[in-house]
């Protein structure tokens, strides 16, 4: 079975999304003490015309600041193949969700906003999940649970504005922090409910 797979989706594949690629994988480091595979942390871009760059220095010093690594980044142009092996997509804005739903539209129930999920995240009932286990079939089986929850805690609403995350490209370090911490506001409570 492959790893449970996150992929973030934001426009030039840059900036936001590679900072939350980076991120989560070095939260789930942290929280399984290893490195072993239980989890893919991937990203892409709507835009495409970063193809093949490296992250933007802001954001790698941000990843860097935060234990995380942006060695070997490059960015990519979203295809529907990526979307395709994704069991969460996390955009950046309600746009790039959009443009994600109309590229794939049977991903909609996988798909959110970062910022929404990671405010329907908090009403997830622990007990209904499956055990929370280091082993990688374990880290699936609940990654796909949380995700199922967090959609029936959407319902039919849509994201609010604030759910968004801004783009800091062009922008001073101190926007890029901002934004940095709004990622790891969702990444971390994230893989605190999915690894033990």
């Amino acid at each position: 079975m492959a790893p449970f797979t996150v992929l973030h989706v934001c426009m030039g594949n840059i900036c936001r999304s590679p900072m939350a690629e980076r991120l989560l994988a070095r939260a789930v480091r942290d929280r399984a003490g290893s490195d072993e595979q239980l989890l893919r942390s991937v990203s892409a871009g709507t835009g495409g015309w970063h193809e093949g760059e490296e992250m933007n220095p802001p954001a790698a010093r941000q990843v860097r600041a935060r234990r995380g690594s942006a060695d070997g980044f490059t960015a990519r142009k979203l295809r529907g193949d990526f979307i395709d092996e994704a069991d969460l997509i996390l955009t950046a804005t309600a746009d790039q969700f959009d443009y994600v739903v109309a590229l794939r539209p049977g991903a909609a129930a996988r798909t959110f906003v970062l910022g929404e999920f990671g405010r329907l995240l908090a009403g997830v009932d622990k007990a209904a999940l499956p055990p929370a286990e280091a082993k990688p079939e374990a880290v699936h089986q609940r990654g796909a649970a949380i995700v199922e929850a967090v959609h029936r805690l959407r319902g039919g609403e849509t994201p609010l504005l604030t759910d968004d995350l801004d783009d800091p490209w062009g922008r001073g370090d101190q926007t890029f922090q901002r934004v940095g911490d709004e990622i790891e506001d969702t990444t971390q409570p994230f893989v605190a409910l999915l690894l033990p």
